[in-house]
């Protein structure tokens, strides 16, 4: 069993703390594949592999008991399996393993994992994330997207089909903002991903949609919009030379019709070819959450390269 840490870990880097959840698909093995690029040598690592229950699987009844203990030893089995074939690709890093059969506890694949993260004082989770649209989609359904919702660490999505490599850090990075001083936050954590040789990018979409609850007149609301994004641009540009970082902004507009913010987003971060994308998102509740929170999972849906929610602490005033 991974065991909770004794301490607080030091100040310093963002993420000293990465929790892979592990499967048996090739995305968990592209995300363990980042990982390995990203932080081997340079944060603690934990590997986690949650065991569906047999009775959620093939709910049988009592009579198919023989049946479901196969079941149950296969799905271990293959549980396994896939946390020692991840394990063996941090050869002399150690990293901690930890099996959960849902049998055994109550609750579903996403509490298992935010249990784990929580209890072992996680600042990052990594997960796999494989895109499926329409009935293939609702069918299997996703843990990435509720995991993205209820988690208080920040959480870093790796595409299974991911357009660039995942066998080397970023070589180009996107951050996108918004008026938020968390935004501002996300962007120094995602920094942690930077190297001397990294190209930077930081833009704030001008939102020029018309959307059913605008209460005021869509100028009005567009010249509040862009006096924000220049202001926001401009303190992130501070934040790159505090760092002796070369980097560009752009304030990006969204079209009028049949376009949202993450389109905007994700079309704006493949055209500058990204080869990761920082969003920030933080603990907000009740109809700010939402909102953020759906920005954040339709990113996630729509990018086909690794994205960084990266979740700012509470804090009281400005980086």
């Amino acid at each position: 069993m991974i065991d909770p840490v004794d301490s607080n870990p030091p100040p310093g880097r963002a993420f000293q703390r990465v929790l892979v959840a592990v499967d048996s698909t090739e995305a968990s093995v592209r995300a363990a594949e980042y990982v390995r690029a990203l932080f081997a040598g340079e944060a603690q690592i934990a590997l986690v592999s949650v065991v569906q229950s047999p009775h959620t699987l093939f709910p049988l009844g009592a009579t198919a008991r023989n049946v479901l203990a196969a079941a149950r030893d296969e799905l271990l089995q293959d549980a396994r399996t896939a946390l020692h074939e991840i394990e063996a690709m941090f050869s002399g890093t150690q990293p901690e393993t930890e099996l959960v059969e849902l049998s055994k506890r109550t609750g579903d694949t996403v509490q298992a994992l935010l249990d784990v993260a929580a209890r072992w004082r996680a600042d990052l989770v990594v997960m796999g994330a494989r895109h499926h649209h329409g009935l293939s989609r609702w069918v299997e359904g996703t843990v990435s997207e509720p995991v993205t919702q209820r988690t208080d660490c920040s959480l870093l999505l790796v595409p299974e089909n991911s357009r660039v490599p995942t066998n080397r850090r970023p070589g180009r990075i996107v951050f996108a903002l918004d008026g938020s001083v968390h935004s501002l936050i996300a962007l120094r954590m995602g920094l942690q991903f930077a190297s001397a040789d990294t190209e930077l990018r930081a833009v704030y979409v001008l939102d020029r949609a018309v959307h059913l609850f605008d209460f005021a007149p869509v100028d009005m609301l567009e010249n509040a919009f862009r006096e924000e994004g220049q202001t926001v641009l401009e303190l992130a540009t501070r934040i790159f030379d505090e760092h002796q970082w070369s980097a560009n902004t752009a304030l990006i507009e969204t079209n009028r019709a049949n376009d949202d913010v993450p389109h905007a987003i994700v079309r704006d971060a493949q055209r500058w070819n990204a080869d990761l994308l920082v969003v920030g998102t933080h603990g907000r509740r009740g109809l700010a959450r939402w909102f953020m929170g759906s920005v954040a999972a339709r990113t996630l849906r729509l990018a086909d390269t690794p994205v960084l929610l990266a979740r700012a602490p509470e804090i009281e005033q400005a980086p």
